[in-house]
């Protein structure tokens, strides 16, 4: 952990040193999964199977490839309805959220002139929930819900299995529940590439969407432009803007919940108050001491928590903006106000009471955020993900008659004569 003053120099530190650990700059395993991804291509099912072996340790064939209904069953049995009925609510919760987003096509006719835009849901999408470190069925609800939301008809899931060949109980309960077609057991870079091309088994997608290890990230990287995805996702971060009314324990609380996701994982205190600043620090320790994954946390703390201390709010709030981080808290005297300076955040939480783990879980707007100063121009992923745009255009004969020499015009001016002649050839009985 390190507490800087901020200046210049510490703000370009500290922004080139986020930045080194985007997986989408990372070369070292690009050929590794360009490997992977062509072995996919070419021999389906079987290369998924093989990896599977290798990576997970799992044996996955033609008869269990594809999670039963039986296995289903067999998982509500393992998960605690209390846990049931908390998904069910966040269930809700999200759906309500998207459902906010939705847009109508639109006709604007007039004088012979129509207009207008198609709103069309994706035919199908595959979802990536990771395993590894942990299991997230909090990514499976906020993938599977804005796609349902958006129309999408046929959700497919990847996750991969333990080896026992088993998926994560809690995994399976909350991709029923969201109402999930298909789930997969696979994962990895061979996943990806088995929703891009398809397989003897897997239909192929429209577009990819989930966060995931290097491996995920890299391969979707590789797939762009044959399927659509949803971003190349970084590590986790949380960024909390606190001044001298904050409480250092829960600020530290908050930092550390992102510690734990993994080793590359950042929490960054951005504040105008020294005191705070010290506080924090000993909170962290404080919790270090107690809480379980010391491991990552430790390494996480380590390499990439910075308590940055301001001169004035104007340049904490900048800083705040150059970082663009994926969860930014305010926790400040006026955060509702201070929010209106914050131009570059993937999701805002307001308040000491609106802590992160709250958007990850249950309030309802997406926690799939952009991630490694993408912020800046990225959103979360919400049903304008699953959903694709037509224009629509007709021009009666009398309404195309009364502008197809500006038209000719223009198409002449940058060259293209065969375009011209398409228009004035319609016209060529009153010239």
């Amino acid at each position: 952990m390190k507490i800087l003053e901020l200046n210049e120099q510490v703000k370009s530190e500290i922004l080139n040193e986020l930045k080194m650990r985007s997986h989408s700059d990372n070369d070292e395993y690009t050929s590794v999964v360009n490997d992977i991804i062509e072995n996919v291509k070419t021999n389906g099912d079987k290369a998924i199977f093989e990896y599977t072996k290798k990576f997970d340790g799992a044996d996955i064939n033609n008869d269990n490839f594809i999670v039963s209904e039986q296995e289903i069953k067999e998982a509500y049995s393992f998960v605690d309805d209390r846990l049931i009925s908390v998904i069910r609510k966040s269930i809700e919760n999200i759906r309500d959220f998207h459902e906010r987003q939705l847009r109508q096509s639109f006709i604007n006719a007039k004088d012979g002139v129509i207009v207008g835009q198609r709103i069309i849901p994706l035919e199908t999408a595959g979802l990536y929930v990771p395993g590894g470190k942990a299991a997230y069925p909090s990514s499976v609800l906020m993938n599977v819900v804005p796609a349902k939301v958006a129309g999408v008809k046929n959700i497919q899931i990847a996750t991969p299995a333990g080896k026992d060949g088993k998926v994560n109980p809690n995994t399976l309960v909350a991709a029923c529940e969201a109402g999930a077609d298909v789930i997969y057991k696979m994962g990895g870079a061979q996943a990806i590439a088995a929703f891009a091309y398809g397989t003897e088994t897997v239909r192929r997608v429209d577009k990819i969407c989930g966060p995931g290890n290097i491996f995920v990230a890299l391969a979707k990287k590789s797939v762009y432009g044959r399927v659509s995805i949803d971003s190349i996702a970084g590590p986790s971060e949380i960024l909390v803007l606190a001044d001298e009314t904050a409480n250092p324990s829960y600020i530290a609380a908050d930092l550390l919940s992102q510690a734990e996701h993994d080793e590359m994982a950042s929490s960054i205190l951005v504040t105008t108050s020294r005191d705070i600043a010290y506080r924090t620090a000993e909170e962290i320790k404080r919790f270090m001491e107690i809480l379980p994954r010391k491991d990552i946390i430790g390494k996480s703390v380590e390499n990439y928590c910075y308590i940055i201390i301001a001169e004035d709010k104007e340049k904490a709030i900048d800083m705040v903006n150059e970082i663009a981080s994926e969860h930014l808290e305010i926790v400040t005297k006026d955060p509702f106000t201070d929010m209106t300076e914050v131009k570059n955040a993937g999701a805002v939480f307001l308040g000491e009471y609106s802590s992160e783990p709250l958007g990850d879980y249950y309030a309802g707007p997406n926690h799939v955020l952009p991630t490694n100063g993408t912020a800046r121009f990225f959103s979360p992923l919400g049903v304008d993900d699953f959903i694709k745009k037509s224009s629509v255009i007709s021009y009666s004969e009398e309404a195309l008659k009364r502008v197809y020499k500006d038209i000719i015009d223009f198409a002449k001016a940058e060259g293209l004569f065969a375009h011209a002649n398409s228009i004035a050839v319609r016209f060529q009985k009153d010239e």
